[in-house]
């Protein structure tokens, strides 16, 4: 921009006097002032931007003392439970730092320093049977009660927190001194988990024990649902194995996980528990595979990318075709998942949305944490978030947990399992780099060998 002393000379020079006119040739014709069009994110610049901003959740927005991600975070009110931390939302957050060190947006000596901290709490964190709860104080390490049995350990949330730990260790363990001493520690915390444990003596592992109630939840882990990397850990545990059968008997009911249901002409592959027509919420599909590569991943039951691919593509299907009217809905707007949520009256809730239980409501990390099954449908949704919805739906740490068109509504608050399943597939989707990581780890080989899984990607 020509500034107004240098634009006066310039007049001046031409032979235009102070009132516009030229001495020589007749009044100057004053060129029209055009805006320069707004120029459009190319689709990696429009990804960059999200996952960095998604980012600073589990760096910006961390508890302060443990360094984990917090259950939830309200901008409005970022008091509000902001000592509650979450075991399955911070391992998420360990990938998130790694991937947040591979791109630069902080350097290796702050997220080393960071992962120390994280360590350093867990190991002194109360844990059952080497296995942590749900939610920690992140002030003392103390056990806060998910529920009134729900007081001790939470085997599938500590799976998701060992699986990033894991992928921390593959990522410093040829790095400097500090790295590699942060990498031995999460080493002994994920090899102190006692998985066999958590099968009661069946075979099958269950979700919950606690000091007080002991198996009363009683909530064994069958398929299909989020609960695959559960097996997958326990499996690959060098201290604590599981048995196959525990697998094949519990997880896959002796074969009754295998479905023969299709939706949308795409078959569903295996049976979702509760969801048999359309599949879950779209969860299913994202926190087993932050870690676990379903690209080539079979065993006797699944093609595990078939499975997700089919699933995911069945959710925007389904929003496509619209069934209930719902403003908005359609090939840029989609995705249903667990997420905040609009209760009847207008208010903030909690649901599992899916198709069989609509909501009206649109979860952002369903469409985006899907980008590396269905890349261009989830670049639209993206796309469409941030050029039209951007006042609405966007914020400190990256896009709002949920929205509705046909409500005029949005939860404008973030929840860690939510925001790390973005930052992950993101990353996932660019590099594949969290998979490379996870999946190279000599004992998550061994593990997935031992239950029957092939890898024509990963060799075995």
């Amino acid at each position: 921009m020509i500034k107004f002393s240098a634009l006066f000379m310039l007049i001046t020079f031409l032979g235009c006097d102070s009132s516009g006119s030229s001495t020589d040739n007749g009044p100057v014709v004053t060129p029209p002032v055009t805006v320069p069009p707004v120029v459009k994110l190319t689709d990696d610049e429009l990804l960059d931007v999200v996952q960095k901003q998604t980012f600073a959740y589990f760096w910006d927005y961390a508890e302060s003392n443990s360094g984990m991600a917090r259950e939830r975070y309200i901008p409005q009110d970022p008091s509000f439970d902001q000592n509650i931390v979450t075991t399955g939302g911070s391992g998420f957050g360990l990938m998130a730092i790694v991937s947040g060190m591979s791109r630069g947006y902080i350097s290796k000596a702050q997220g080393a320093d960071r992962l120390n901290k994280i360590a350093n709490f867990l190991n002194t964190a109360e844990r059952f049977h080497g296995a942590w709860p749900h939610w920690i104080n992140g002030t003392t390490g103390r056990v806060i009660p998910f529920g009134t049995k729900d007081n001790g350990g939470d085997l599938v949330e500590t799976s998701f927190l060992v699986a990033g730990m894991i992928t921390v260790r593959e990522y410093f363990k040829n790095g400097t001194t500090e790295e590699k001493a942060v990498a031995q520690k999460f080493d002994t915390l994920w090899k102190g988990v006692e998985w066999q444990w958590y099968t009661n003596n069946q075979n099958k592992l269950f979700w919950h024990w606690s000091p007080n109630y002991n198996w009363e939840m009683n909530f064994p882990l069958e398929g299909y649902n989020e609960c695959l990397i559960t097996y997958v850990m326990a499996a690959a545990s060098p201290t604590h194995a599981i048995a196959p059968a525990a697998y094949h008997e519990g997880w896959a009911r002796s074969g009754g996980i295998v479905s023969a249901k299709t939706k949308y002409n795409l078959p569903l592959i295996l049976k979702h528990n509760g969801a048999e027509e359309f599949g879950g919420p779209l969860f299913w599909a994202h926190y087993s595979y932050l870690g676990l590569d379903p690209n080539q991943l079979t065993d006797k039951y699944a093609n595990y990318w078939d499975l997700n691919t089919n699933h995911t593509k069945i959710n925007y299907l389904y929003a496509v075709a619209n069934p209930k009217n719902f403003k908005g809905y359609g090939a840029n707007y989609w995705g249903l998942t667990a997420s905040y949520s609009r209760n009847g009256d207008g208010s903030i809730g909690y649901d599992a949305h899916m198709p069989s239980n609509d909501k009206g409501v649109i979860s952002p990390t369903a469409a985006i944490s899907s980008i590396v099954y269905t890349p261009l449908e989830s670049k639209a949704f993206i796309r469409n978030l941030y050029e039209n919805y951007k006042t609405e739906t966007w914020g400190v740490a990256g896009f709002y947990d949920a929205h509705s068109q046909h409500y005029q509504w949005t939860a404008q608050r973030y929840l860690a399992i939510d925001q790390g399943p973005e930052m992950v597939m993101l990353e996932n989707y660019r590099t594949g780099l969290l998979w490379q990581l996870f999946m190279n780890a000599p004992e998550v080989k061994q593990g997935l060998i031992n239950l029957g899984f092939h890898s024509g990607k990963y060799g075995f």
